[in-house]
């Protein structure tokens, strides 16, 4: 590829940050009645009125306001809309009795949920250890170290390591089954490992080093296939496979009815989270001043994994998931899957030099440009065919939000950027 098709790239991404995608939220999403963020847009941006807040929708909204002031847009703007959100985490969401945030609000701020979800209070520690990166304010930090003191104290298996996931108000585990309290999962641990890089960025502390390098090594040693360097969605308690079930709080499981069970439950890997798990432990590996090519072969093979299987070359963009061994049973394509796919792809090209990758990612860029941002508002749709007709066409809900979309045009445009430097 030539350097003038970079950088017509890179332009790209950065137009449609800076005059859609960031303006499509920062224009709708504040609540300036309640306090917090507004989260459920339908397909022509207009909110529709949903009585909910959401742990994820309004911590991820945090961390994609944080990260996008620390990367220098919005002239200061951004950083005042985050502390708006920080308010109404610690003021609203934040349980004064028990400690850490509760599952879900209604719309001024009162508990529909009281459940403790780590999957939730992971985005807690990235977002608010963001906002203190971005902004200097050490309440982030703060609040951020209280829950990971939570999580160690309440979530932290001593017989079989890693953490379990799914709790009630007081820290009581739920029940087994769809209540998730025999459950391990892919999601969360990546999602901790992602989390603990960032608060270990922001305060240098050994014991968040310390646990980083824990929750990477479950990740490498128990989560990740022994063969294919795929993720193994869930686990019993002891790290024997699970099938694959719906939980009773759930996330990823909108487009599955029935009994909430797939078809495949115990040989399914999910390209995004592939994706996403590579460029996520590289960016952790730099934080921790450790030459991510000490893992090399690990990401050649789910990079490798990722093209050869996982990229629609008729098309265009990234099909949902396949086998462990290859293939694909899920040729749907999901919004926050050709995100993260991008940042990874670009990752794996300034790591090997391959131009495979860098192709690949030209390929999903366009499907992306082409078919998957809903023109005339800004953001993406959530989810479409494979040959690039909307699905769902809703801007926003509690699962869908801006965390994934505005992080992939953050960071494509910073490796882009380093790809022209070379």
């Amino acid at each position: 590829m030539k350097i003038e098709e970079i950088r017509s790239l890179r332009d790209e991404a950065e137009r449609h940050l800076t005059t859609e995608l960031l303006p499509f939220w920062t224009t709708r999403m504040i609540d300036n009645k309640n306090g917090g963020f507004i989260t459920h847009f339908d397909s022509e941006g207009k909110d529709t009125g949903e009585d909910e807040k959401s742990l994820v929708a309004q911590t991820r909204c945090l961390y994609t306001l944080s990260s996008a002031h620390r990367s220098g847009y919005g002239d200061g703007k951004l950083a005042e809309m985050a502390r708006h959100g920080v308010d109404f985490l610690i003021n609203k969401m934040w349980d004064v009795n028990n400690g850490g945030f509760f599952w879900m609000m209604d719309r001024k701020g009162n508990v529909r949920i009281d459940r403790k979800i780590i999957y939730g209070h992971s985005f807690a520690i990235y977002a608010l250890s963001e906002f203190t990166l971005a902004t200097g304010d050490p309440v982030g930090k703060e609040y951020a170290g209280k829950v990971f003191d939570l999580i160690q104290k309440y979530c932290t298996d001593t017989m079989y390591g890693g953490y379990r996931e799914m709790f009630e108000r007081e820290w009581t585990l739920c029940g087994p089954g769809s209540g998730g309290g025999d459950r391990k999962t892919l999601d969360v641990h990546m999602h901790l490992m992602e989390a603990f890089t960032t608060l270990y960025e922001c305060t240098g502390k050994e014991v968040h080093r310390r646990k980083l390098l824990e929750v990477i090594d479950i990740l490498l040693h128990r989560i990740i296939h022994p063969v294919y360097k795929t993720g193994i969605p869930q686990f019993f308690a002891d790290w024997k496979i699970a099938p694959q079930i719906k939980f009773d709080v759930i996330w990823g499981w909108d487009r599955f009815t029935g009994e909430g069970q797939k078809a495949n439950v115990t040989d399914n890997s999910c390209y995004g989270h592939n994706a996403e798990f590579a460029w996520l432990l590289i960016h952790a590996l730099e934080i921790l001043k450790t030459d991510p090519a000490v893992y090399g072969d690990v990401f050649r093979t789910i990079f490798n994994h990722t093209v050869n299987n996982g990229i629609d070359r008729e098309f265009g963009g990234v099909y949902v998931e396949g086998p462990h061994s290859g293939g694909v049973s899920d040729r749907e394509k999901e919004f926050w899957q050709q995100a993260e796919v991008l940042t990874a792809l670009l990752a794996g090209y300034l790591m090997f030099g391959d131009p495979i990758y860098l192709d690949s990612y030209f390929n999903v860029h366009r499907f992306v440009f082409d078919k998957m941002i809903n023109k005339g508002v800004g953001e993406w749709y959530p989810l479409l065919t494979r040959e690039g007709v909307p699905i769902w066409t809703h801007m926003g809900h509690s699962w869908k939000i801006n965390y994934h979309t505005v992080r992939a045009m953050i960071q494509s445009i910073q490796r882009l950027d380093r790809i022209l430097e070379i």
